[in-house]
């Protein structure tokens, strides 16, 4: 039941083991999900669940616990059963493993049950299991890994919306797609339910009307949306924004960040006639970001670029613990981004 993975790509270039998508998950042996993010972990083990059910449909799954482990019992849950049923063990908390578990874990690599698939879930929390880790990476027991990497980069959130959206073959504007990121942008559950909403309750493409009708109220509160309309000009329209984001509960600090994030993409792709795609390459960005970037810079100079990017920087400094009012240093910023002016001018 060897997987046809892809090798090298996960950042775990050391491992001499395959490494899947958690998008694509396949059965082996010992099937290692391995990172803190907990949406595409979970995804990943269904997936494996799933594959196995749809090979035998008499699948005994069983869970257990590495840090509340009864010695014998991973024996005992993958041994073959009277009917020769194929077994799926599923095992958390490997990152808080006890002595009993790591000991037979480790003595099951030698020597895995025919028939049975362990999959086990280490988060990364913690180095313990790591003896457990290296031997499984270095091909002991015949496994794979599924790496789950933290997504914090509204990218990386970009991406994964679009996955969502592609793997169910469904069609997203661009803008609905950046709509939606940008109001789930602190919680990739929540973005992950959101899509999963869409693709099941629309079934036409969804467009930016469809995003604000479910979401509306997220979307005008995000951070993106503030710093979108400072960026734009739009100063009476930046300051409700804020001010509806503040009143929804939104920290300050994230809200800084938007605006700094997109002004220092703006200052990256700023005079360059590079093509898009070249561009993007070249920074390490998406082609949307170049695009999105290049159309933000209208009405925008070197001089008025570089006094909001110092803005941000002293509201980043700020709304850390620098000011006792991190409102009004948001405040100022939006209003310096938004005039392109130094704030009282």
């Amino acid at each position: 039941m060897a997987p046809s993975a892809r090798r090298g790509s996960s950042p775990r270039s050391r491992s001499a083991i395959p490494q899947l998508s958690w998008r694509d998950p396949q059965p082996a042996p010992i099937v290692l999900v391995s990172g803190p993010e907990e949406v595409c972990a979970e995804r990943a083990i269904a997936g494996v669940r799933d594959y196995l059910r749809a090979e035998d449909a008499s699948l005994e799954v069983s869970d257990l616990r590495a840090d509340d482990y009864e010695a014998g019992t991973l024996l005992a849950r993958t041994s073959p059963s009277l009917f020769g049923e194929p077994r799926l063990v599923r095992v958390r908390g490997v990152e808080k493993c006890s002595d009993a578990f790591l000991s037979e874990a480790l003595a099951y690599l030698e020597a895995p049950q025919e028939s049975a698939t362990v999959v086990l879930r280490h988060t990364g929390a913690s180095v313990r299991g790591k003896k457990l880790l290296d031997a499984i990476r270095s091909g002991t027991g015949g496994g794979v890994e599924i790496a789950c990497p933290a997504v914090k980069r509204e990218s990386d959130r970009y991406d994964f919306a679009a996955g969502e959206f592609s793997t169910a073959r469904r069609r997203i504007a661009p803008g609905a797609l950046r709509a939606l990121v940008s109001a789930f942008a602190d919680d990739l559950t929540e973005l992950a339910a959101a899509c999963q909403q869409l693709i099941a309750d629309e079934p036409g493409d969804i467009t930016e009307q469809v995003v604000a009708r479910y979401y509306g109220g997220r979307v005008e509160a995000s951070a993106f949306t503030v710093a979108d309309t400072a960026i734009a000009g739009r100063y009476g329209e930046s300051l409700i924004a804020l001010r509806h984001a503040l009143a929804s509960g939104a920290d300050p600090v994230p809200l800084v960040a938007a605006v700094a994030s997109k002004l220092r993409t703006m200052a990256r792709v700023a005079g360059s006639r590079e093509p898009g795609p070249a561009l993007a390459a070249r920074l390490g960005l998406k082609d949307w970001q170049v695009d999105r970037a290049r159309r933000d810079l209208a009405g925008w100079n070197e001089a008025a670029l570089g006094t909001a990017i110092q803005a941000a920087a002293r509201a980043d400094e700020e709304v850390k613990g620098g000011s006792r009012d991190p409102v009004f240093a948001l405040e100022r910023l939006v209003t310096v981004v938004a005039t392109r002016a130094p704030y009282g001018s």
